[in-house]
């Protein structure tokens, strides 16, 4: 009988878990594959921006923004203010938003990306992320009042990376920011605004 049930419904629950792990398993690779094989364009066009799917529009207008900056002789921040304010305001969300995601405000400011932080909330604003940048402006505000205990940290090393969670200065902030996104999708407000300003991610 049990032999005739397992025929019946196919697949043992150990063949059925380890076939969905084969999936997922070929699934990352697939999209990680597809990631390294990307299109990165030196110059973008109106075609290739409205042909891209929302879910690239990002990646693909950072890519090309990092096109330009390996062509500048400048430093990052002082090529960065080289762009047109949309571009200026897309290439400082992403690092903004990759160092919260990834470490919260503490890295945001341990990391170079802090020479955007004064920058920041008026990049969000531009694009129309208000309440993100009332955030931003908070965290920047926590961030000059407690500088000098900040910086001490910040010798290179991960040990004292780690230690500067201990004050948790930062933890608020930090659960704003993931609690946001439910009210103001950042990423879907960003390519809005590609969209709305094609001409500025077109030119040169």
């Amino acid at each position: 009988m049990f032999t005739f049930l397992k025929k019946l419904l196919g697949l043992s629950a150990k063949e059925t878990v380890d076939k969905n792990y084969e999936d997922a398993l070929a699934a990352m690779h697939k999209s990680a594959e597809a990631f390294q094989n990307r299109s990165i364009y030196k110059t973008l066009t109106p075609d290739i921006i409205n042909n891209t799917p929302d879910d690239k529009l990002l990646q693909l207008v950072f890519d090309n923004l990092c096109e330009h900056l390996k062509d500048n002789q400048a430093d990052e921040y002082d090529a960065v203010l080289k762009f047109d304010k949309p571009q200026q305001a897309i290439y400082i969300i992403w690092c903004f938003e990759a160092q919260v995601n990834n470490g919260g405000f503490n890295q945001f400011y341990f990391n170079s990306s802090k020479v955007f932080a004064h920058l920041t909330p008026d990049a969000l604003q531009l694009v129309g992320a208000h309440q993100f940048a009332k955030l931003a402006e908070k965290a920047n505000e926590i961030y000059l009042i407690n500088r000098d205990e900040i910086e001490k940290f910040n010798d290179g090393t991960i040990e004292s990376f780690s230690k500067s969670y201990e004050d948790e200065l930062f933890d608020d902030c930090d659960d704003e920011f993931f609690k946001l996104y439910q009210t103001e999708p950042l990423e879907q407000i960003q390519i809005t605004f590609i969209r709305k300003n094609i001409v500025s991610f077109t030119t040169g």
